[in-house]
């Protein structure tokens, strides 16, 4: 028992990795601008005297976030002057998105929303749009700079550094600082909090660029058929935009099940989308305060969440990310049903934050696994782009899918046990897919493929 005990405390030392660090500093500056485009920024604006209608209209402002995909390929094979040479493909992008962040924080700052609402509104849209971009620079680097069996606890110390920069900082931070100093010094006080991903950037290597061998292959021929085809010059345009747009679609429709595995991604969090939608109308109907939700959804909820990131990091690191993944999607279906327990206790304090406890912690389990399992989908040829896409896919998915969980409240009037035992069932949808795919593509064959591709890369 005492080798086993040291063997898996042994294992923990993965979080010891000096890129996990400088994973966690770029997730809480991936974190950070969250709050200050949504519930900060919704309060500002209402504590100014603006209109529900345009404090709603905002909401578009978030746009980037769902189309980031669609310039990724500009961050996987687009030069930056000077940027790009001096620091490199991914740390050049990461410092151009965090500069126009940090510019258009500062310009919110510096903006009265009762002045110029519309000023404002660009500003904002400048935040999401640099924003975003620097979520997809971010996940590409940290897919680049570790392996395959440290993506597990590079997904945790990203997402808890999200927490910390979102929730913590951004979020609670600064409406501490609004509230001592004023809304315009709160953001450009956390303007300069930027500071924090520019100087892990900085700090760190420009990670390996190994292409597969294969891969570099199959764009070579391809461009050369199509500038035998359009001409030298013009060509040359067409095959560059073929490498960038293209390319990273097609690579992934190689991939042995691709089709399966989209679906996969599609359905896998529906259940939670459903019930995180009505959560708080449900515990606003069971009779509980704002005081109440707010102490136990961030204090109870934020600290089982971050337990549970940390651990889902560890079990991706020791039983492999298909195993986790299906451990942390049914603990998450389960743990559903604590709602439901929730719905016939009537308003108890303990099962509140039993459920809440529970509901995070198997979340943060889940969500590690999750975003281990995309990234160990991607060619390290276009990681971006590929990345952004799937996480696109599964974002998108959600929202749609999340929209009509007040119609079903309302369709089976009001039966809230019922409605979160349902989204229990269908939080286990994907479940008999996941088992699919470990059956027909072990991870072992994944990882050897991974690594051979590595290998020619490296060879080349």
């Amino acid at each position: 028992m005492s080798a086993l005990f040291r063997d898996w405390l042994s294992s923990l030392r993965v979080y010891a990795d000096r890129r996990i660090a400088t994973i966690l500093c770029l997730g809480f500056a991936s974190g950070l601008p969250a709050p200050l485009v949504f519930s900060n920024l919704s309060i500002w604006l209402r504590d100014s005297g603006v209109s529900r209608t345009d404090i709603g209209l905002f909401a578009l402002v978030a746009t980037p976030y769902a189309i980031n995909f669609l310039w990724a390929p500009l961050v996987d094979r687009l030069p930056l002057p000077f940027l790009t040479r001096r620091f490199g493909r991914r740390r050049g992008w990461a410092l151009f998105s965090q500069l126009w962040l940090m510019g258009a924080l500062v310009v919110m700052s510096l903006t009265d929303p009762a002045q110029n609402l519309f000023l404002l509104a660009l500003a904002a849209l400048l935040v999401t749009t640099s924003s975003a971009t620097q979520d997809v620079v971010i996940d590409a680097y940290r897919i680049d700079v570790l392996e395959p069996e440290r993506y597990g606890a590079g997904s945790a110390a990203a997402i808890w550094g999200w927490h910390l920069g979102g929730t913590l900082v951004g979020g609670a931070g600064g409406l501490y600082l609004a509230s001592a100093f004023g809304w315009n010094m709160a953001y450009l006080v956390l303007a300069l909090a930027v500071g924090v991903g520019m100087l892990a950037i900085l700090l760190s290597p420009e990670p390996p660029y190994r292409p597969p061998a294969e891969t570099l292959e199959e764009e070579r021929r391809a461009a050369g058929w199509i500038e035998g085809l359009a001409g030298p010059r013009f060509g040359a345009v067409l095959a560059w935009l073929y490498v960038a747009a293209l390319a990273p679609f097609l690579d992934f429709m190689k991939r042995r099940g691709w089709l399966l595995i989209l679906v996969f991604i599609f359905v896998f969090k529906l259940g939670d989308a459903l019930l995180g939608r009505m959560a708080s109308v449900f515990y606003r109907e069971m009779g509980f305060d704002l005081v109440q939700i707010a102490d136990v959804s961030k204090l109870y909820g934020l600290g089982a969440n971050a337990l549970g990131i940390l651990i889902g990091g560890f079990i991706v690191y020791r039983l492999g990310t298909l195993k986790a993944l299906f451990l942390g999607g049914l603990s998450a279906a389960l743990t559903n049903l604590t709602y439901s327990w929730l719905a016939v206790s009537g308003q108890s304090m303990a099962v509140f934050v039993a459920a809440v406890v529970a509901d995070n912690f198997t979340g943060g389990l889940a969500t590690v696994a999750f975003v281990a399992y995309l990234s160990s989908l991607c060619n390290v040829a276009y990681t971006a782009t590929q990345y952004a896409l799937l996480s696109s896919l599964g974002n998108l998915a959600r929202i749609w899918f999340s929209a009509s969980a007040g119609a079903m409240v309302d369709g089976l009037d009001g039966d809230w046990a019922t409605f979160f035992a349902i989204t229990a069932g269908i939080a286990l949808l994907g479940l008999p897919l996941l088992l699919i795919i470990m059956k027909l593509f072990p991870e072992g064959a994944e990882v050897r493929e991974r690594k051979e591709a590595l290998e020619g890369g490296l060879s080349r």
